[in-house]
């Protein structure tokens, strides 16, 4: 006999489709005729395959460990390099580490791995999402870093959270926070309010000074960490999300970022080749913070998560500027 306990991820749930979730291999009708034959009992009793399953109930299987393991799944490897980096998770939202060069979502017909389809394959392995139960519902992310950028993306785990996360994005309720390093002695902190233009043909966003049509507005907030005479590092803080928001702006203030491809100013780009074989975008969305959150997820209110720079910026920045703790900057 074998006993599992039921945990807040799995109550609410089927009998019939958690017992398929445990018993991988098995068909429906193995699970039927055990539950019919009271080898599977909940709570020391005979259940239908439709009933509910509430936190803490017992489920005892009068099955040989044979079986069991027969039919049971395979342990998954969470910490895969197939799976990515989780910051942090909860029944809600799952925060994701993603790396520079690889896209936030799958953007052509053609598949092409990405950040969101890796995070789905996590949560599918870990039983949190099955897509032949849903039938429209799809986990997601609510923010979007280009390809080059790396950090947080923000995943809603399931629809309502999705619609909610969604909402606060739009009333600035999530701030994000970015570390750029740029060209140039930034002197002090600096607050941007522009018009942003998109050349769609180009794939190239433009600054002005003034509304033009088709220009949408924008503002971002810039922080000097650390300067030295040809470099900066920044933090900065998106309040609006236009494509390409940054980069375009720091450009504007020939304060272009490092390794950007599109923007950025060719002759660092080609020193930070030659001197730290670095071909990649220096902007790394660092810092979540959550504020004014409702119902559900007002627990999240004044919490702020974090995801450090990958090895390769770190040991730039300390060869630019020394030690830093970012988190205290």
């Amino acid at each position: 006999m074998r006993e599992i306990f039921v945990g807040p991820n799995d109550a609410g749930q089927r009998v019939d489709r958690f017992l398929k979730k445990y018993f991988e291999k098995a068909n429906l009708s193995f699970i039927y005729k055990n539950l019919r034959k009271k080898n599977i009992v909940v709570n020391g009793k005979k259940v239908k395959p439709e009933d509910e399953l509430k936190e803490g109930d017992s489920i005892k299987l009068f099955l040989s460990d044979e079986t069991i393991n027969k039919f049971k799944r395979e342990p998954v490897n969470l910490r895969s390099n197939k799976f990515p980096n989780i910051i942090f998770e909860d029944d809600n939202v799952i925060l994701i580490e993603k790396k520079s060069g690889i896209l936030s979502h799958n953007a052509s017909k053609e598949f092409e791995k990405n950040a969101v389809d890796s995070m789905i394959d996590y949560l599918i392995a870990k039983g949190d999402f099955n897509p032949r139960v849903e039938k429209s519902f799809r986990p997601a992310v609510c923010n979007r870093l280009d390809r080059n950028t790396s950090g947080i993306l923000i995943g809603a785990k399931n629809a309502a959270t999705l619609r909610a996360l969604n909402s606060a994005i739009a009333k600035n309720q999530i701030e994000k926070y970015y570390l750029a390093l740029v060209r140039g002695n930034v002197k002090k902190d600096f607050i941007d309010k522009s018009y942003l233009l998109k050349d769609e043909e180009k794939n190239k966003v433009y600054v002005k000074d003034k509304k033009v049509e088709g220009s949408k507005e924008s503002e971002t907030r810039f922080r000097k960490i650390a300067n030295s005479e040809f470099y900066s590092l920044l933090e900065v803080n998106l309040i609006t999300g236009r494509t390409h928001q940054i980069r375009t702006i720091l450009n504007n203030y020939n304060h272009q970022i490092v390794g950007d491809r599109k923007y950025g100013n060719k002759r660092t780009n080609d020193y930070f080749i030659k001197e730290y074989s670095y071909d990649s975008q220096f902007l790394h969305n660092y810092k979540v913070s959550f504020k004014g959150l409702e119902k559900e997820l007002s627990y999240l209110n004044n919490k702020s998560f974090y995801c450090e720079l990958p090895s390769k910026e770190s040991s730039i920045i300390k060869d630019i500027f020394g030690d830093l703790n970012l988190e205290e900057k």
